[in-house]
Order: structure tokens, then sequence, then C-alpha cells
């Protein structure tokens, strides 16, 4: 029997949280994402039918599409209810072109929360597919097509094989380029900051201690010896101090961007991680939709949000708010990230989900609750002997308001002590104060910070490049291209010096502190330089920052059916076709070739660059007679900082360590980084713990017996007559390995009872059992 009522949505999760809203005449079925895509061949762009998009279906969705218009066929009506942006809106019209679909049995339906209520109301208001919506998708899927089809055989040619360029990834890369040679060009300099710790007596007796802080900061060590002198003898007094009330407001609710930045900051999460768990909240109808920049509430969202914080903490908490959105581009959703009822506090779902779900009901709750009301005191302090003075400056919490819920977190990175605000004592104008201790500490300028994804999310965000549902696969892709790494870094020691004036005597010493330690954070690889060099120097369009904002006002001008989608491609894509063939003839090739200096043995020059293999290090020139020596650099070289002194001593390598079981012992480095060779066998040098250049024999013969013992213990049994095949322990049990593939032994069998025979009956069924033609989705 035929169901009168089919509902297509794009996930499985999604269609079961809906499903429990309709009533028994609907069924709903999901489509599993996008259904096609441009084809792979040939372009999937017809440039002689102006840019006609050439679509295919995707191979692991035509069983997908078979069951589905097997159900729309004989169905009274089909509703499309894929997510209300311009994605969505696309899946929706790829449905209904594919499953050959009739206007007069087609409804679309759109909702920003996944509740009975919006799905009931999304059912009576139906609308037609928004084609503007779904050219301003085609047109940025055409567009990145073209630039990535365009530009990744020019980068084959002029710089290395298989790499590849895309339209806003390539941007992503230029900004966390443009950081790193910022970080690496930046010269610290040092101040001398001067703290004084005065005693207070209060009225009561009480003894409390005041901190305050120099105006002036110092340039030389003997301006700090010559004012500690000065203050040996001097008297400090009040000479005013000011209090004034001030407020703290708090922060819109959250939208995409500002999300993955605050649980980044506060969970930990990486940007796909926090677009992952939030999406698995909205299918589960927890929240709204997660792809937004508004950050508008509903007016039920406003009552309700209000109704539970003068539950909670009283009227006086409570303060309705109507944020306005400034991005002139939004375009997803209508609403900004909030949890679907301010009622439940917590959900059921994974640790992840519960914990993402906290932060974004505390913002939503935070963002309608009263001013925190604050004072700040400020007193100055004069010295009886010196134009200087001191100031300290503290805060009081008068009325905590949404402090009592949320205190959203910033990306500072200050690694100058602590200038939190603290509490002042009691004082009077005129009061003399006693110096506890005077103390003067070297700090240094910071160097501009590396960026996170979070960071890199909201500088994206700034410059009006991308949109709520690109950030994440942005960021993704860069690192997945090897152009970008998120890494730990370890810091570096360095001493400064640290004055102190105690009971009328100065004293001095070096202090040491480690700085620059990394965590989490976004570095570009050698690669990942010269590819956005090059990109830079020859397709300046594509790498501007304004250019690729302008592009994202034009998609929205598509969107708002101002600017017809094709008359946008072609004018972007005539002059960029000649740009690329121009390059094609024209340029250099970009290999990122940095000259270090002349080789003293030889007198040749040195110099590094990137090779077919990745950054090498070369003695010599190609032009010369004699063949010119190459060396890898080490995972952590960088072709941009390495100094001629490193170059110098990759090429010191192999080195012969000495003699093992009547053969030699070699160390050396590869693509992989460094190893020791021994019998035509390797072995890795573990990493923070081996330096290629000073391993000796004792520790490499370490190395090969734990790496022998390691096989050992995996080596089941293998038989001459076929020497592919080996049973072998795993991480996950004994299995067979066999021509590079690997068959699991049933848990019943010895796996050394078997026999060549038993072997390869297992080898057969298991290539029986498994699917062909199955790719990951």
């Amino acid at each position: 029997m035929a169901e009168k009522n089919i509902v297509i949505v794009e996930s499985p999760a999604k269609a079961k949280t809906i499903e429990k809203f309709l009533g028994k005449d609907f069924m709903v079925k999901s489509s599993f994402g996008h259904i096609r895509d441009l084809s792979k061949k040939n372009f999937g762009i017809d440039l002689e039918k102006n840019f006609e998009p050439v679509y295919e279906i995707s191979p692991e969705k035509k069983k997908v599409v078979t069951e589905l218009k097997k159900l729309t066929k004989d169905a009274d009506m089909v509703w499309l209810a894929s997510d209300e942006d311009r994605e969505g809106e696309a899946i929706a019209w790829h449905l209904y072109e594919t499953l050959n679909l009739k206007p007069a049995k087609t409804k679309r339906i759109v909702f920003h929360e996944i509740t009975k209520e919006a799905i009931l109301k999304a059912v009576e208001n139906p609308r037609e597919i928004d084609m503007n919506l779904v050219n301003a998708q085609q047109a940025r899927r055409v567009l990145d097509r073209i630039v990535g089809f365009e530009l990744s055989p020019v980068l084959w040619k002029k710089v290395k094989p298989s790499l590849s360029a895309g339209r806003v990834q390539s941007v992503a890369v230029r900004l966390i380029v443009e950081r790193e040679r910022e970080i690496i060009n930046f010269q610290a300099e040092s101040l001398f900051r001067v703290y004084a710790y005065f005693t207070v007596t209060g009225n009561n007796g009480k003894v409390s201690e005041l901190k305050a802080e120099l105006s002036k900061r110092y340039k030389r060590i003997e301006e700090v010896r010559e004012f500690l002198e000065l203050c040996k003898q001097a008297e400090f007094k009040v000479d005013d101090v000011t209090k004034r009330p001030t407020k703290k407001s708090p922060s819109a609710p959250f939208t995409t961007s500002t999300l993955q930045q605050e649980a980044s900051r506060k969970l930990g999460f990486s940007v796909s991680q926090t677009m992952s768990v939030a999406q698995k909240l909205y299918e589960s109808g927890f929240i709204t939709y997660m792809r937004t920049d508004s950050v508008n509430l509903s007016n039920l969202a406003i009552a309700t949000t209000k109704s539970e914080i003068e539950k909670e903490f009283g009227p006086e908490y409570s303060k309705v708010r109507n944020f306005k959105t400034k991005s002139k581009g939004a375009q997803e959703a209508h609403e900004a990230i909030r949890p679907t009822y301010m009622s439940n506090k917590t959900v059921e779902g994974s640790k992840q989900e519960q914990r993402l779900y906290e932060l974004i009901w505390k913002r939503t709750a935070a963002s309608q609750m009263a001013d925190a009301q604050l004072e700040k005191t400020t007193v100055n302090i004069s010295i009886s002997n010196s134009q200087e003075r001191f100031v300290a400056s503290g805060e009081v919490l008068i009325f905590d308001g949404f402090l009592k819920l949320y205190i959203e977190s910033t990306d500072d990175e200050s690694e100058n002590g602590d200038d939190s605000k603290s509490l002042i004592p009691p004082l009077s104008v005129n009061q003399i104060l006693e110096y506890k201790r005077i103390e003067s500490i070297e700090k240094y300028s910071q160097k501009p910070a590396r960026f996170t994804e979070a960071s890199l999310v909201k500088q994206l965000e700034e410059l009006g490049i991308g949109r709520p549902s690109t950030y994440a696969p942005t960021i993704s892709t860069v690192q997945n291209r090897g152009y970008v790494v998120k890494e730990d870094r370890p810091g570096t020691e360095r001493n400064f010096q640290y004055l102190l004036l105690e009971s009328g005597t100065i004293k001095e010493e070096v202090k040491t502190e480690t700085f620059g330690t990394e965590k989490s954070k976004l570095f570009p690889t050698d690669i990942g330089i010269v590819v956005s060099d090059f990109l830079l120097k020859n397709f300046v369009d594509i790498m501007d920052y304004n250019f690729t904002a302008f592009v994202e006002k034009e998609f929205d001008e598509i969107a708002d059916g101002d600017l017809i989608w094709q008359k946008m491609i072609d004018s972007f894509y005539r002059p960029f076709h000649k740009l690329v063939e121009h390059t094609v003839e024209t340029s250099k090739a970009g290999n990122g070739r940095r000259e270090l200096g002349t080789d003293p043995a030889s007198g040749k020059p040195v110099s590094v660059r990137i090779g077919r293999y990745g950054p090498m290090a070369q003695i010599g020139e190609n032009e010369d007679e004699e063949k010119p020596k190459f060396a890898s650099l080490r995972k952590e070289q960088s072709i941009e900082t390495i100094t001629l002194e490193e170059a110098l001593d990759l090429f010191k390598l192999p080195r012969d360590v000495g003699m093992f079981e009547d053969e030699k012992v070699i160390v050396a480095s590869g693509r992989f980084g460094p190893y020791v060779k021994h019998k035509n066998s390797f072995y890795s040098l573990k990493k923070g713990e081996d330096d290629p250049m000073t391993i000796e024999l004792e520790r490499a013969i370490v190395l090969i017996e734990e790496k022998r013992e390691a096989d050992k213990q995996k080596h089941i049994k293998s038989f001459d007559s076929e020497p592919e095949l080996a049973i072998l322990n795993g991480r996950w049990g004994p299995y067979i390995s066999y021509k590079k593939k690997n068959y699991k032994i049933p848990k019943t069998t010895e796996p050394a009872s078997l026999e060549l025979e038993d072997c390869m009956e297992l080898i057969e069924a298991g290539d029986k059992a498994k699917p062909k033609g199955r790719k990951k989705k």
C-alpha cells in the first residue's frame, strides 16, 4: 500500500525525531545528505552552455535514489524537509529533479528547530523551492570547482605533483602563513616594570597588603637601580582615591562562529567536532539550527528564558534584550543557536553533547540576564623624592547579574604576569604607606599569537570570508591537504633580570622563564608556505581578502534574486582562465628556494627548497659537473628558519656509529624521519628522545632489539611456499595478512594451528563476504 505523505530529510537521526511528531499518514525517509554532485569527469561544467552544471548521482547513493523513487511515485504528496540554508535548499532541488517530482505533488517545508510545534507549523505553511537560494549554492559549487580544477594542475607543474588549491582554503592558508612570518620576524623588546607592596593597617587593626605598579616603565636596568635607591629614603602618600561605578553586559546568544570559538576555549573542542556534536543536538530536537549568523531570539524564546531566570535566580536577575545581527550577509537561519526548550537544563546523549548543550543553555540564559554592577577604585600614591607615582586599581562586584551564570572566555594569551583586578583595602587621602617590598621585573613584549582553529574562524568572519556552513570544512581541508598542521610545541627558556628592595637592601638576580609554549595552534607547513607564496605572486585576486569577501557578497546578491549567477561566474571565469594559461607559460617554478650561504668544505652554495618528497637541503647547483648533494630536512625544521649550520649538519648523515653482529649500524634521515639501518632493516628513532646527530651505538642496539622483540610478538606463523602470507598479532587480535589485505581469524580458532590450506579457505571466505564497489561516505 502506497504511503499518502512522504517526508524527505537529510539524515536518519533527523528523520527519527520528526517521525515522532507526525501522524501515521506520514512516512519520513532520509536522503543521507546530497544525492548528486558535479561530475568528476570533464570538469563537471559545460562551459559552452553558459556554465551549465553537469550533475551525477553519487555511486553510493544510487540505492537510496531507487528506493526514494519507488516511494514517491505513488505518494499523494512529497514533503521536502531539508535544512533551511542554501545547501539545504539545493538538496531539496536535487531531490525534486532526480526523483522527477511533480509541482502539484511536492511541497517544501522549513523549520529552524525540530519540535512538534515547529514541524506542524511548517506543514501548515509550505512553500515552493527557492531557486535564488539554490542558484547561490550552485554558483558557490561551480566557482569552487573552476578554481580547484584550473589551479591544481598549475601547482602540479610549477610546485609539486599531487597538490590542490581551493578558493577559500587558499586565503585561510595565507592568513596562517602571514602570521607565522610576523612571528619569525618579531624582535622582542624588554622593559622593567616596578611593583610596590604596601602594608595597610585598617581602623580595626586588620593588616592587609596593597599592590601598586609604577606608572613609568624603564628601558635600562641602571634606571631601575637609581629609582630603587630613591625609594630607600622616600615617603609614600595616598594622593587621591577615586571610585566610579561600571558595568559588564552579557554577550549575544551563539552564532555558528561564536559557538565554535567558545567551545574551543571552554571545552577544548575542534571546530569540526563542535559542528558534529551540534548537528546531533539539532537532529535530536534539543537545539535550533546550528548554521546561522543571526543573534536574534524569537519572542517565545525570550519569554520562556525570562521565566526560567526569574524562577531560578529572582526577578532582579532578568533583563529582556533584543540583539540585532550586525552581519550584512546574514542569510542562513533566522535565529541564534539556542535550546528548543529552556526548561530543559540538561539533555540525554553523549558527554560531549551534554557539555555543549550546557554551554548553549547558559549562553542563551545569560543573554537575557541583568548587567553585572561593579565599583572600580583607583589609588594614586606619590613618592616624596620622585615625580613618578604608583597606581593601584581594583574592582568590587556589587551585583553579579549574568556573571552568576556565565563568563565569556577570550583568546588573550598574556605572558606578562597577573594583571587581574584585586580588592583595594580602605584608604584615606594623605595616608602614609609603608612599603613591605618593591620589586622590578624585566618583561618582554609579546609576539603575535598564532591562530587556534577558533581564532581563525573569528578572523575569517571579521574579513567576511566564508559563511557559517564553510568555516569547519575550510579548516579541516587545509589540514588534510598538509598545508597546515595543528600541534603543541614546547616553549623556549630565556633569562630575565629581577631586582628586589626589601628592608633597605637591594638584591639582584637573573631568573629563567619559559616562553612561547604553544598548545593546539595552527602552523603552516613548508609546502603550505610555498604554495601560498606561488599563488599570491601569480593569482593576486584569488588570494586577496577583499576579493574573497566581495565574492561572498555576490553569492548573497544571487540568494536575494539581485544577480544572475551565470553572469557572476562569467565575469570571473574569462579573465581567470587567461591568467591560468599565462601563468603556465611564463611563471617560474615555485619551490621556495632559499640561499643559506657557502659550504666551507667545497665552496659550493647551500640552499633549501621543496623537492619531490618534501623540504630538502642542497649543496651545489644542478648545472655543476659534480652532482649536487641532497638531504631531507628533519620534521621540526623549516625552509623558512633553518640556518646554514643546521643545514650542513644534515649532510653529516648517514653516520656510521659502529658494528653490531658483524654488520655496520648506520644512522640516517629519510622522508618519515630519522632511523637506524642494520642488515637492510630499518628502526625508527624515538621522537623527543633520540637525536640522529648524537645517538651512539649502545642506544642504536637498544632500538634494534626492542623492534625485533615487538616483531617477534607480532609474528605468529608464516609459510615458505607462500611468502606473502603471514599470521600476525594485531591491535584487535590475531589476523591473516595476504597481498596487502587483512583477514579475520575466528575467535574459536587457535591461530598457530592454522596450516596454509586453512588460511586460504579463510581468505576465500573473507573475499566473498566483502562487498565490492562500496565507498566511504
